[in-house]
């Protein structure tokens, strides 16, 4: 029979309730910790018995107790905090700790984060839809990340505190304060980028699947997973690296950001580039049913106008009429 991991099944406030039993606290939720020994398939019991009774007087060895605890944590793969436990713990905050270790342990949790103070730090996520764009995140640093559409960031809550490590996928603009001490780290998936202070615009998967970087300020390195390629990008560089690519190149594209500010600027250029440009920026799909349309060239300005003027303005400029089928709109000639 396979084992269940019941991770789920449980809140955070149970998980430290039944912490706060094993350790011998009184329970805020009487029957939970019994409710879940019934159920335990892993002998949790057992284990915690083992640890508590390593050193039965008052002064509990938080030395020789968290080196058994580690042990298990290192045989089951675990990644162990970053920061030994202080000798001046108090008993019941390293029974607790060492509970909340042995529960999970005993159930098959695959990752355990702990700070000095003997709390998980949680997984922040935020995640804009198909129709957002421009969703700010402040952070606690004082930084400031400001996501493109279907786009998902992550962060720890403490954030900052010793590290400033953040996932990211999908497109993001970063605006990041200054740290000589805690360099600014984020994982793109194919590769990483570091920062100490600047602005810079990260897209995790191009056409290429490489992660491409713009540099608006500052100075940014990105790596591929293998830190084999380390790109050093200056302001006005794009640099794109996977496990295959590592190049950089002057930008020459005015409208590289223009997801973020709504304008777009052209001198003669096909409409087939502006409709591309149009479905990144505004997420409008614009089909020619006759390929012809595509050679006319487009010279105004479009700043933040609404979807159904900026097609008026298409069609008005080269007689042409549309329909819109669904999200998608259909240019033909008249």
């Amino acid at each position: 029979m396979n084992k269940m991991n019941k991770t789920g099944k449980y809140s955070d406030r149970e998980w430290e309730d039944l912490a706060s039993g094993l350790s011998g606290e009184k329970e805020k939720q009487p029957g939970l910790l019994k409710q879940f020994m019934a159920e335990d398939i892993y002998n949790t019991g057992e284990q915690w018995k083992e640890l508590r009774d390593m050193n039965s007087g008052e002064e509990v060895n938080t030395d020789k107790a968290w080196n058994n605890v580690y042990s298990r944590m290192k045989e089951n793969g675990l990644p162990a905090p970053n920061n030994t436990i202080k000798r001046n713990f108090t008993r019941n905050t390293f029974l607790r700790i060492a509970a909340i270790g042995i529960i999970l342990l005993s159930i098959g949790t695959t990752v355990i984060y702990l700070n000095n103070a003997g709390v998980f730090s949680k997984e922040i996520t935020l995640v804009s839809g198909n129709d957002q764009k421009n969703v700010m995140i402040d952070l606690p640093d004082g930084s400031r990340v400001i996501l493109n559409r279907n786009s998902k960031f992550s962060y720890r809550s403490n954030f900052g505190s010793h590290k400033r490590d953040v996932k990211l996928e999908g497109e993001a603009f970063f605006e990041i304060s200054a740290d000589d001490i805690k360099p600014f780290i984020i994982d793109a998936g194919n590769a990483k980028v570091k920062v100490v202070g600047t602005a810079f615009n990260v897209i995790t998967s191009n056409e290429e699947s490489a992660v491409e970087v713009f540099v608006k300020s500052g100075k940014v390195m990105v790596t591929d997973n293998t830190q084999s390629q380390p790109l050093l990008l200056d302001p006005g560089f794009v640099g794109k690296v996977n496990s295959k690519i590592s190049e950089k190149i002057i930008n020459t594209n005015p409208n590289y950001m223009s997801w973020n500010t709504g304008l777009l600027v052209y001198n003669g250029q096909k409409l087939d580039i502006i409709f591309n440009d149009l479905k990144r920026v505004y997420n409008m799909d614009i089909v020619a049913d006759d390929s012809d349309i595509l050679n006319n060239t487009w010279t105004s300005p479009i700043d933040n106008q609404p979807q159904e003027t900026i097609i008026r303005l298409i069609c008005a400029s080269f007689n042409l009429s549309y329909t819109k089928d669904g999200p998608v709109y259909h240019l033909s000639k008249k």
